[in-house]
């Protein structure tokens, strides 16, 4: 089952997933749907900016963007249209938690979409899915059709006078897309590159104009914030990292899954709830792009701050598991051969080096010991100057987990 803990009466941002039909519009506004849109329209659009700065709501994607500043900097641009786009294009390896939202409760995008354009400004959404969604595609479509007839898309949102409809753009399997720059071009037509910034998309973004771009779990959260109030949902999590948030976890555990819990709690408490194996080697946080911990670190409170003091990264939430009869070269060499394929050849420093990485991974996976050193050093220094010199996070963070499963977990020695 996707979500371990369906039907679980302290769930926030999952709670309506498998207990509510994801095609009725009836049955979503009967649990509470669409009570945020009127909120938002009673308070107004510098309303909804103040609530979400306010309740510390960072981008869940996992740059932790202050979300609240992002959307003031796009409503105060004099240049228009403004543009609100929704990166649903969950390519990270390991991540399924926007799958899951998409498919399960697709009005809630829908709602929370509406009240991002209305806060920004924008009469237009763009949301950008992941070619390899076609179920999210079909449920998506089906709610944009629904609430456009009901009056909750359109020319007059809700009998407000507010315009704002939505338009699917599909990916078409391009990691890269999933940077914000490079999203955008897709969009347009061109080859999916990131951009050089600044200007950064708040500035000139979608078409050149002034553009918010945030991914499908960050937009999610603005629902509670609006129905429970800024100072109630700051409350949950920590200081520096508030409210919920979703685990997608998967490897060597008795019940993978997307898991939603506050910040703060620890690695350790979300293995136990994904029924965590005794013979447990090692945890990737953070995906393809993030770091290796060991199992004596499973303390690390799952923070944007915690995991960063701990020298690894949060990343979109990605948990997996490996147990000690997975082979941990060949699961680097997998990762190293997925940053090459996806590495879209813009800069050199990420086309040359996932290739010279790969091929390092390559001989070192023959051979061990002093033989593998001079390799090793090799790697070091193409994976310094691929996070040092690449345009996107895409070249700066290929090294992160070679570099962490040699540092942390001693995985050629």
């Amino acid at each position: 089952m996707a979500v371990p803990q369906a039907g679980h009466p302290d769930l926030i941002l999952l709670r309506r997933i498998g207990t509510v039909d994801p095609y009725s519009l009836d049955d979503y506004r009967a649990h509470a749907g669409y009570e945020a849109l009127r909120r938002a329209f009673a308070i107004g659009p510098a309303g909804v900016i103040r609530e979400v700065t306010d309740a510390g709501l960072v981008g869940r994607g996992g740059a932790a963007f202050p979300t609240g500043v992002k959307w003031q900097a796009t409503a105060s641009q004099p240049d228009h249209p403004h543009y609100l786009v929704c990166n649903a294009d969950e390519s990270e390896p390991g991540t399924f938690k926007d799958r899951v939202i998409m498919e399960g409760d697709p009005y809630a995008l829908i709602e929370t979409m509406t009240i991002a354009g209305y806060a920004v400004g924008a009469h237009r959404g763009y949301l950008y899915l992941r070619g390899e969604y076609p179920r999210a595609l079909h449920r998506l479509t089906h709610a944009i059709e629904q609430a456009r007839a009901r009056g909750l898309l359109g020319d007059d949102v809700l009998g407000q006078g507010y315009a704002f409809d939505i338009e699917i753009r599909r990916g078409a399997g391009a990691y890269i897309c999933g940077e914000e720059t490079a999203l955008f071009n897709s969009i347009e037509g061109y080859r999916g590159e990131p951009r050089s910034k600044p200007p950064f998309p708040v500035e000139e973004g979608l078409f050149g104009k002034p553009t918010a771009a945030n991914n499908v779990e960050t937009l999610v959260n603005v629902l509670p914030i609006l129905t429970m109030g800024a100072q109630a949902y700051a409350a949950i999590g920590t200081a520096k990292s508030t409210g919920p948030k979703l685990f997608c976890v998967s490897g060597s555990v008795e019940r993978p899954g997307i898991y939603e819990l506050p910040f703060g709690a620890t690695l350790g408490d979300l293995l136990t709830l994904a029924g965590k194996r005794d013979n447990l080697r090692a945890v990737l946080l953070g995906g393809a792009a993030g770091g290796f911990v060991r199992t004596d670190e499973l303390d690390i409170p799952l923070t944007f701050e915690g995991t960063r003091e701990a020298g690894t990264t949060l990343g979109s939430g990605v948990v997996l598991a490996l147990d000690d009869t997975v082979p941990l070269p060949r699961i680097l060499l997998r990762i190293a051969e997925f940053f090459r394929d996806e590495s879209c050849g813009q800069c050199v420093p990420c086309r040359v080096g996932t290739v010279r990485q790969e091929e390092a991974l390559h001989r070192i996976a023959e051979r061990t010991g002093a033989a593998a050193a001079d390799d090793i050093a090799l790697l070091r220094e193409v994976g310094r100057a691929m996070r040092d010199a690449s345009i996107c996070g895409l070249g700066q963070t290929a090294w992160n987990a070679v570099e962490s499963a040699i540092d942390r977990l001693g995985a050629y020695e």
